[in-house]
């Protein structure tokens, strides 16, 4: 016997598509460096701050209390999951759980050198009023280059710049890979468990089974 319970609260489902739509839209202005793409990223950085705390004060099954396991245990679930006789979870199971904390360190990575890369660029932003965090760059180059600038001129600033946003571009890379692996989770997961989860993230329900 199966029946529906109710698993995932208004906001969790809010934020959930409110994510998809906010980091599509940012990936896909990426390259214009539009007003688009910089207030996208500030919606997802919105977005991660609220779902960060949701997991810490929230209803039951949007905690990380619920869904964060311990490696040993996410190794199983996987083994179990590649035999085809995974245990069935009501919320997140401990390979959807270890992708939510993966994501969500990747778009904090996201953010944060969007946001470097912004202030560098155009003095903007949270971080505008912050001197470049690190510097690619030799201690003989830093002191004194060809052009005459020392370690506070235009070529730290150029230095820091390029580092952040390739750490930028990998991140936002990275971040796509994780979302097809969560899609890829997703469908192996709902088919296994007889389950529609992209509905139960619509309606916020999901088929309940005798196992926890």
């Amino acid at each position: 016997m199966s029946n529906e319970i109710r698993v995932w609260d208004p906001l969790v489902r809010i934020f959930h598509w409110g994510l998809v739509l906010a980091f599509t839209v940012a990936y896909l202005s990426g390259d214009e460096e539009s007003s688009l793409h910089i207030y996208s990223g500030y919606v997802v950085l919105g977005l991660i701050t609220f779902r960060v705390l949701w997991g810490l004060i929230g209803t039951r099954y949007a905690r990380f209390s619920d869904f964060v396991y311990s490696p040993v245990t996410v190794i199983q679930y996987l083994k179990d999951l590649v035999a085809k006789k995974p245990k069935h979870y009501i919320g997140h199971n401990p390979a959807g759980g270890a992708m939510v904390i993966a994501m969500l360190l990747c778009l904090i990575v996201v953010s944060v050198s969007g946001l470097k890369v912004y202030a560098i660029e155009e003095g903007l932003g949270p971080l505008a009023g912050e001197s470049p965090a690190l510097t690619v760059v030799s201690p003989a180059y830093a002191d004194d280059d060809e052009h005459g600038k020392n370690k506070n001129g235009h070529g730290e600033d150029e230095e820091a710049e390029d580092f952040w946003e390739e750490i930028h571009e990998v991140s936002s890379n990275l971040m796509l890979l994780l979302v097809f692996l969560h899609i890829a989770g997703v469908i192996v997961s709902a088919r296994l468990h007889d389950e529609r989860l992209v509905k139960a993230m619509f309606t916020g329900k999901k088929t309940s089974k005798t196992d926890t």
